[in-house]
């Protein structure tokens, strides 16, 4: 039996919203800091993912200010087609509420915000058979609004807000048959998360909850998935029902650490008596009856287009002249516009690790300045691989320490700077395993110069359980004095020798 493999997109690639169009799918997540904002992803069989933009990709949809915290910004987007228009909803945490954009094209270009004076987080969109729409958000409470002026017509409204567990949060509301549903996480977004669902006749109630609540949950369990939850339901153009939603695989000892951030899974879902049967999420399930594979996304980024490819994402903004593919054709040229990674305001272009080991190499012109490679979660917790002066340096920033933990001079020319990730314990060339990249930890981040090992850190402080917050780790390149250019940007997944 053909089985497909969970995550379907693996790194951070929280809150997951999906919606059908005929035989096409298309999905959201959270970006939070990051911009360009809202990921979007198409498929034909809910497995096989492609990026084709994002939704937020010009400043005067996304404006995110220094003073945005990391894990602040863009939070739980909701996607739905209605009427031959594709809607999305989210909340900018931080920099406003609650807004709406539309497109006639899930590609885009999509509209400027329109605002929705409803407050709290997580936004759900969903239309009765009179045309009415209905905004639930965390909480939980509904109102019906005017998606095209956002303007409330009645309420909000206080819903069926869980079990009684924290945070009910991640609503999404639908029609199906002659049921109205609500669907929310309950528990936390950590080890206590969990999926709750009621129905009733009217989107006002009154409401009654699934006898089987959670109907998906997988704490206290042995699962190397956790954290499942905010999840979104799809029906396939085959009648199958499916669900989307978070979860996290954590590796290393007590309490265990995850590095990538929530990741993407999909679910079979089968009704029952009129309540939906899920779960648990598995590692592995049969496929969906469509089977569209797509090309695997190219290892190497020679910046040959006239564009970024869509998966660049940098934190809070991308000024205009922090970057250039035109400076040096063949190249991207960074521009530094802050004098350090370890405050917001700096100067950086990375990709989200999507693999528990992976391969990082980029070919660095150096210019006169001081540039590199970095593995973040946030400006507080960072590993940075750096040249300046004719020398390369291996810097670890976690919470209040920075320390420069290597360093060696290399030649003025082009350098190949490489970031590896591996889970397998690390050991000298004598045999000798490496102190602290063994015992506990996810995994271990190496860094070389032109193929010469230079360092090894342990990437347990690059993790959530370390950190904090609600993302996972970024690669990217960075200049934080003068300026540098890059070659070519090379990810590969798998070990790193």
């Amino acid at each position: 039996m053909r089985t497909y493999d969970n995550p379907v997109l693996g790194g951070f690639y929280p809150d997951p919203s999906v919606c059908r169009v005929g035989d096409d799918y298309y999905l959201v997540c959270s970006s939070f800091e990051y911009f360009p904002g809202v990921p979007i992803f198409h498929s034909r069989d809910l497995v096989h993912w492609r990026q084709i933009g994002n939704v937020l990709d010009r400043p005067g949809q996304l404006e995110l200010s220094d003073d945005i915290p990391a894990s602040a910004g863009i939070y739980a987007p909701t996607l739905r087609h209605h009427d031959g228009r594709f809607y999305m909803i989210t909340t900018v945490v931080g920099a406003g509420e609650n807004f709406i954009v539309t497109s006639e094209r899930p590609e885009g270009p999509w509209s400027d915000p329109v605002w929705v004076d409803v407050p709290s987080i997580d936004p759900d969109l969903a239309w009765d058979e009179d045309g009415n729409c209905w905004c639930t958000v965390a909480g939980c409470s509904l109102a019906r609004i005017d998606p095209g002026t956002g303007k409330v017509l009645e309420g909000p409204l206080p819903v069926w807000s869980g079990t009684g567990l924290e945070h009910p949060e991640a609503p999404h509301l639908y029609r199906i048959g002659d049921w109205w549903y609500l669907m929310l996480a309950e528990g936390g977004t950590a080890h206590g998360h969990s999926v709750s669902i009621a129905r009733a006749r009217s989107p006002r109630g009154p409401w009654e909850p699934a006898p089987h609540n959670p109907v998906l949950s997988h704490r206290s369990t042995d699962s190397p998935i956790q954290c499942t939850g905010h999840a979104d339901l799809v029906e396939a153009a085959d009648g199958t029902w499916w669900m989307v939603l978070l979860g996290t695989r954590p590796r290393g000892y007590f309490p265990g650490f995850h590095v990538l951030g929530r990741e993407t899974f999909l679910t079979p879902v089968e009704w029952v008596d009129g309540w939906p049967q899920v779960g648990p999420v598995r590692e592995s399930h049969p496929v969906p009856a469509a089977w569209h594979p797509v090309p695997p996304q190219p290892e190497r980024d020679d910046f040959d287009a006239a564009g970024l490819a869509p998966y660049w994402i940098s934190p809070r903004r991308r000024p205009a002249g922090s970057w250039s593919l035109d400076e040096r054709p063949g190249a991207l040229t960074l521009h530094a516009t802050g004098d350090s990674l370890d405050r917001p305001g700096h100067t950086f272009v990375g990709r989200r690790q999507q693999h528990p080991e992976c391969r990082v190499d980029a070919l660095l012109v150096p210019g006169h300045g001081r540039a590199g490679l970095s593995v973040r979660i946030d400006e507080a917790h960072h590993y940075d691989l750096e040249i300046a002066g004719g020398e390369a340096s291996v810097i670890a920033r976690v919470g209040p320490a920075r320390q420069c933990v290597a360093r060696r001079a290399v030649a003025a020319g082009p350098l190949t700077l490489t970031v590896g990730v591996r889970t397998e314990p690390l050991v000298t060339a004598t045999g000798e395993d490496l102190p602290g990249l063994r015992a506990g930890g996810p995994d271990a981040i190496t860094f070389a110069v032109d193929g010469e090992p230079l360092a090894a850190l342990d990437g347990r402080y690059l993790s959530t359980q370390v950190a904090g917050g609600f993302t996972g780790r970024v690669i990217g390149m960075y200049v934080t004095e003068g300026s540098a250019a890059f070659d070519w940007f090379a990810y590969a997944a798998g070990p790193s020798r």
